[in-house]
């Protein structure tokens, strides 16, 4: 029988999630978990009824930084220092728990021993996500996922971790996006491991615009050029971004048709272009950036 501590903290990252945030509470307070659960909400200069939220409800540590100021390390090893149990869960503010077996199905992988790494949950989408995330959802996260046969995949929106591994390799604080990738990497380099707890469920998705989409990938790829064993002229326009991009909406395509979503298609193809094209930019400038030879 599995014995799960007498404790955990909860760490959640909130900015402008008003919609989300209180429906992401009332769950994680509804987890079938005996111990106690100590929520840390660190909100980042919400300005739509957030905080006043938060605080009406009056079963979080509020953390307020100020507007402007957030950096995803700093404020995740913020929370972890502020936190008073050993085991720490990170949640987004707008990822809720989708029911009360959500924390225990996060915590079986890394129980037995704390040198296993971290857990991190399924993420399924919203019943408003457009065709080419709820796609995507499917990739990383669904039961025949594409995400199994990539080199490395790790979501923090809902993971869990024990303060030791916190304490041997800390989250990166220079980074703006990736974060999460390129902890987990170096956790493996150092032996330890991560688990996908296929069976925690936390409901959670975003409909990007095109611009939002190619700022994200441009994000995204710019922080992991500093480890990329991949040289910027193999992230070239014709191969990578052109055939690529083909690649992407015949795989589109296709899964729309499957799940009668076809329309969602032509958005499809817009959204994969920014997204290559933000990848190939952000490559590039990740390489200059952090004055890797070219």
């Amino acid at each position: 029988m599995q014995r799960y501590p007498q404790a955990v903290s909860i760490i959640m990252r909130s900015f402008n999630e008003c919609w989300a945030i209180q429906a992401s509470i009332d769950a994680v307070f509804q987890q079938d978990f005996d111990g106690e659960i100590e929520l840390i909400i660190i909100d980042s200069g919400s300005s739509d009824g957030s905080i006043q939220m938060i605080q009406d409800d009056g079963r979080a540590r509020l953390i307020e930084i100020p507007l402007g100021t957030y950096v995803p390390g700093p404020v995740l090893n913020l929370g972890a220092k502020e936190a008073t149990q050993d085991w720490i869960v990170y949640l987004n503010a707008d990822a809720e728990p989708q029911n009360a077996k959500w924390l225990k199905k996060l915590l079986d992988p890394c129980l037995n021993d704390p040198k296993r790494g971290v857990s991190f949950s399924r993420q399924v989408p919203r019943s408003d996500c457009k065709a080419v995330y709820a796609h995507d959802y499917d990739r990383c996260f669904g039961p025949e996922r594409e995400s199994v046969h990539w080199d490395h995949f790790f979501s923090m929106v809902s993971c869990a971790t024990h303060r030791s591994v916190l304490y041997a390799v800390p989250i990166r604080e220079d980074l703006h996006y990736a974060e999460d990738d390129e902890w987990t990497r170096r956790l493996i380099r150092e032996g330890y491991e991560v688990h996908y707890a296929i069976e925690s469920i936390a409901i959670h998705s975003h409909n990007y615009s095109l611009r939002e989409s190619y700022k994200r990938s441009f994000g995204d790829a710019k922080a992991m050029a500093a480890t990329s064993e991949v040289h910027p002229k193999n992230v070239n326009l014709h191969y990578y971004v052109l055939l690529g991009w083909m690649k992407d909406a015949v795989r589109d395509f296709q899964w729309c048709l499957k799940h009668a979503r076809i329309t969602g298609i032509f958005y499809a193809a817009m959204v994969r272009l920014a997204q290559r094209l933000g990848r190939r930019a952000g490559h590039h400038a990740g390489w200059k950036h952090y004055q890797r030879e070219i």
